[in-house]
């Protein structure tokens, strides 16, 4: 697909997805109060509204029928259970199909105080943040560390097979724990601590959220030391250099897909630090 063929059909999708969240804002008798945000590859779309309980989130999330389901379809959902960190809470849900071509869930979910600290998932200025809220991110990550859930972000053959592919090396995962799994900085809120997007969550590699946090802050140092500092009992262990890796093969495949290209230097310099030299 040409440039301008695929802008054309962005625009097209973009227009069809508000309207998607036009229909879900109708069937819960919400009424939408601010712009649009997209998700990754405009799969999902989020705005605030407003009901007759108050304020709300409300999202639309869309996908191929085939994959409409399983661990990530539920996950916002499966998190409301979870305890000792600040997110959202789905309270209503409402799925429908657009003629056998797509799957539509739309989750009505409670708003937090807080602002999304970037418009992507990395980091690319500086952001003063307060020791406070530091601590409420390490204490909700410690929380969800320990929690005990059947649902899974991640097997040890997929973790071994990506860092084998590009790192050429045999690394396996003997330490796991309840991930949130997409710990970067367009999920997190401020200056109110607060942790959104939890289609991903379950058991995975630890240090996997310390290390998703640490790789996304590489463009700002002097965060990214932050990162590294409140987390480094994580990182600075064969368990943390192990999640590492994998955060990097997977952004890795990431950036080859074309996003965030900015990182791919940082990323290359950061394995590199870990004592691992990529083999593609």
């Amino acid at each position: 697909m040409r440039p301008d063929e695929q802008t054309i059909a962005d625009d097209r999708f973009t227009q069809w997805m508000r309207l998607n969240l036009d229909r879900a804002a109708d069937h819960f008798g919400l009424t939408l109060t601010g712009q649009p945000v997209f998700g990754w590859r405009l799969r999902t779309i989020g705005a605030p509204a407003i009901g007759n309980d108050g304020p709300v989130w409300l999202r639309v999330v869309t996908e191929f029928p085939e994959w409409a389901h399983g661990d990530t379809w539920t996950g916002n959902t499966d998190a409301t259970t979870l305890t000792g960190i600040a997110k959202p809470c789905v309270i209503g849900v409402h799925e429908w199909d657009e003629q056998n071509w797509r799957h539509q869930r739309a989750e009505v979910l409670t708003l937090l105080p807080g602002t999304a600290i970037s418009l992507t998932n990395q980091l690319q200025t500086a952001v003063e943040l307060p020791d406070a809220w530091w601590a409420d991110l390490r204490e909700g990550i410690d929380a969800l560390r320990t929690t005990s859930t059947a649902r899974t972000y991640t097997t040890s053959e997929r973790v071994a097979r990506r860092i084998r592919d590009i790192y050429g090396t045999e690394l396996h995962v003997s330490e796991w724990e309840t991930v949130h799994g997409d710990l970067h900085w367009e999920n997190l809120l401020a200056p109110e601590f607060g942790l959104v997007d939890w289609e991903l969550w379950g058991r995975g590699p630890a240090g996997t959220d310390a290390a998703t946090l640490l790789l996304y802050s590489l463009l700002v140092p002097e965060v990214a030391q932050r990162v590294h500092d409140t987390f480094a009992d994580q990182l600075d262990t064969h368990a943390g250099r192990t999640a590492q890796l994998a955060v990097a093969a997977r952004l890795r495949s990431r950036i080859a897909g074309g996003d965030f290209p900015e990182l791919a230097d940082p990323i290359r310099a950061h394995v590199r630090r870990l004592g691992v030299t990529p083999v593609q």
